[in-house]
């Protein structure tokens, strides 16, 4: 994602980093592009605190503002930039095909002519593909459980660890409070996501990395 934002962006450019969590790609976009100046979003006040916290080095070149990708017109929170990138990580999967819709929609709005999106994800194989879907299942299960057999935490774990930080105890109530009736979507498919782009205005989509059932989807305005 770095290495497209580096050969195709401007020397200065304006980031969005969508569904930003505690803001680890925002961080290397500022630390790896000195001139850069990212703008992050995320509706988890958890995250987004702690992305905040991650951030705050970098001054004015950075800002954390609270939106709701679920809900339409949630894209006037950010009118006031014109943005030459929008990378985001393994987020987009938590919304239904409408609103991945709605929100590439939105997006295009915000980009300047030639600007690019870069989503990676978990974009899982479907029926016609029984063996890579096997197959990425199994590996995704091996490398999990090596991570865990050297220390790792679960998630679960790791929640807990942050409902003890006096500074994020009580931004954890109200996480659950702001996510309480969003079940997890269907996974939807890298073809999907290329109809959608170009749905919502994207003039060329493809992919730009994949291994197994992880991508990075490409999309330029």
């Amino acid at each position: 994602m770095l290495d497209v934002l580096r050969l195709h962006a401007p020397a200065e450019p304006t980031v969005l980093d969508l569904a930003c969590g505690p803001g680890s790609i925002a961080d290397r976009v500022l630390s790896r592009v000195p001139a850069s100046r990212v703008v992050a979003t995320d509706y988890d006040p958890v995250l987004a605190r702690l992305a905040e916290t991650v951030l705050g080095e970098y001054g004015d070149r950075a800002r954390v503002v609270d939106a709701d990708l679920a809900e339409r017109g949630w894209s006037r929170r950010f009118t006031e930039w014109r943005f030459d990138a929008v990378l985001t990580s393994t987020a987009l999967h938590w919304l239904s095909p409408q609103q991945l819709l709605g929100v590439y929609t939105e997006l295009a709005a915000l980009l300047r002519p030639g600007a690019v999106l870069l989503n990676a994800d978990h974009l899982r194989f479907g029926p016609e593909h029984p063996a890579l879907a096997e197959i990425s299942a199994r590996h995704d299960e091996q490398v999990q459980q090596a991570a865990f057999t050297a220390g790792a935490g679960t998630w679960d774990e790791w929640w807990a660890l942050a409902a003890r930080v006096p500074d994020l105890a009580g931004r954890v109530a109200e996480r659950e409070r702001r996510f309480a009736g969003r079940p997890p979507q269907p996974p939807a498919s890298p073809a999907f996501h290329h109809a959608a782009l170009r749905t919502a205005g994207f003039t060329e989509v493809g992919t730009v990395w994949q291994y197994l059932d992880d991508y990075v989807v490409f999309a330029r305005r």
